[in-house]
């Protein structure tokens, strides 16, 4: 029992210690960096209240805990240490993703693909938590054939008016459409050429990346219709209709030939709509942040050596931008302080 004890406080001093606050506001930028890690993240969201939350994948080793909260600047295990305990059946194995809902609902993304070894047994799991209560209210798993072997589900965006989520599958190329009222999930546009890399690197910042990631960035236009999404390793944009992914009666040759190239983007691995219709994405390439506005014209609004691989992003009620850094394409030896930085968008 005293052992027991002992690795979990171990467990909260390294990760407490692994992230501070860093309000500044660089200088000369519109850039304010809020947190920092020694650990790497990839996902962010934020809450109606300004709650923000991170995810840590399981890429490593070195991952004590998965989701956390940052509070006064410092990363806290969320929603307890329990569920962080990767040894205990029913907690967080490899998350990928954290998203908030219009409900104000957080939604935790689980690849059950640690270290990219394979999916366990139990396959990926979408989790739906209530920030009143900080617990689970549901937990959706998914049945092989909707996973393979060597899934890796990526991002997640969240219809609130049909109770419908959807996802990518970065692993094997894939959209994975789940009915969030009955529980039912379909794997679509499997090994579509829109949903597959179509490089094997990209060069950022003078580093090359070489890698082959397939459906990464996701998003969800505002008005529902419009499912937007890319593979991390290429520089296509395509859309679909969302009322073409829900129809069960459509056959895959027919939802393929409904997908639509948007336009050639900078590479970038998360994307977001927000409230004003801009679709925010990534720069990988040269660091920077980039948007199609309303109009659909493609502009970049920052350019900076803190953006250091933009990996996802989120929106608060304010309508301020907030982006996690994971510097995936830098050698370790190489990595500074991983950030949650957060800009206001003119």
């Amino acid at each position: 029992m005293t052992k027991k004890i002992n690795q979990t406080v171990l467990i909260v001093l390294l990760f407490a210690f692994g992230a501070c606050q860093n309000t500044k506001q660089v200088k000369e930028s519109k850039l304010h960096v809020i947190a920092s890690s020694e650990l790497q993240w990839t996902g962010v969201a934020v809450s109606q209240e300004g709650r923000v939350f991170v995810n840590y994948p399981k890429w490593s080793d070195k991952v004590p805990v998965s989701v956390a909260e940052i509070i006064d600047g410092k990363a806290i295990a969320y929603p307890n240490t329990n569920w962080n305990d990767s040894d205990k059946p029913d907690s967080f194995t490899a998350i990928q993703s954290v998203v908030v809902d219009k409900k104000d609902r957080l939604w935790i993304l689980d690849t059950k693909n640690p270290q990219f070894k394979g999916v366990l047994e139990s396959g990926p799991i979408l989790y739906q938590f209530n920030l009143k209560t900080n617990q689970k209210e549901k937990a959706y798993a998914f049945p092989k054939g909707v996973f393979t072997a060597n899934s890796y589900f990526n991002d997640v965006r969240i219809d609130t008016s049909k109770e419908i989520a959807y996802m990518t599958d970065s692993g094997n190329g894939a959209i994975i459409v789940l009915d969030l009222k009955s529980g039912k999930s379909r794997r679509l546009l499997d090994n579509h050429s829109s949903t597959e890399n179509e490089v094997d690197s990209l060069i950022c910042d003078g580093h090359k990346w070489k890698n082959s990631v397939h459906s990464d960035g996701i998003a969800l236009s505002p008005d529902r219709k419009d499912l937007y999404y890319s593979a991390l390793s290429g520089h296509s944009l395509y859309k679909i209709s969302t009322a073409t992914l829900v129809n069960e009666q459509l056959s895959d040759e027919q939802i393929a030939i409904e997908v639509k190239k948007v336009m050639t983007i900078p590479a970038t691995d998360g994307m977001l709509f927000d409230k004003k219709g801009n679709l925010w994405l990534g720069g990988l390439e040269d660091n920077s942040i980039n948007k199609i506005d309303a109009n659909g014209k493609l502009v970049q609004v920052v350019q900076d050596d803190l953006v250091r691989w933009p990996d996802s992003f989120a929106e608060d009620k304010d309508g301020n931008i907030y982006f996690t850094t994971s510097q995936i394409y830098l050698p370790e030896n190489l990595r500074q302080s991983y950030d949650i930085i957060r800009f206001k968008p003119e």
